[in-house]
């Protein structure tokens, strides 16, 4: 199947010269949605992962069902203020400014191989942000994985070095 032909371009959102790359159209075709997810977990099936982490909030539409594919357990990762009970943050960089997730503190531990999901890799702030709770954890990353990549905006180099998959690079 064509995944890429369930993305939707939309030029000058949000602003002038952007070109947004729409996965809504994915997700709203039922076929198209479980071939994304049977993709990302034929990739992974074989790397060991206890847990799936994800950022809010497309990170979610990924991870929750990739971690449910696999038979392991899924961690969400939120906003500064989310989540209800004892968390530990990273603050991280954005292109322009700085932002912070939180994870429940028992969200991982030193015993966990986890993969990390997101939609899309553009500049690789959220995903390096998600990295610092595997490290702070002393946990081990059993892969990360995205459905688009955007190769022009060069996020893998915010990674690491960890080996990735993605569906569709464009």
């Amino acid at each position: 199947m064509d995944l890429r032909s369930f993305i939707r371009d939309i030029p000058d959102y949000p602003k002038k010269g952007i070109l947004f790359f729409d996965i809504t159209p994915l997700l709203g075709d039922g076929a198209a949605f479980r071939e994304a997810i049977d993709q990302l977990a034929e990739r992974f099936k074989d790397s060991g992962a206890t847990k799936v982490i994800a950022a809010e909030a497309r990170g979610f539409i990924f991870g929750a069902p990739l971690a449910y594919k696999l038979g392991i357990g899924f961690v969400p990762i939120r906003k500064k203020g989310k989540l209800p009970w004892k968390t530990t943050e990273v603050t991280y960089d954005l292109e322009y400014g700085t932002d912070t997730l939180q994870m429940h503190v028992d969200g991982i531990d030193a015993d966990d191989k986890v993969l990390l999901i997101d939609d899309l890799l553009a500049t690789g702030g959220t995903m390096a942000g998600m990295l610092q709770f595997v490290r702070k954890a002393g946990a081990s990353v059993a892969g990360m994985g995205f459905v688009i990549e955007l190769g022009f905006l060069k996020g893998k180099d915010k990674l690491e070095g960890v080996p990735f998959e993605c569906l569709l690079k464009l």
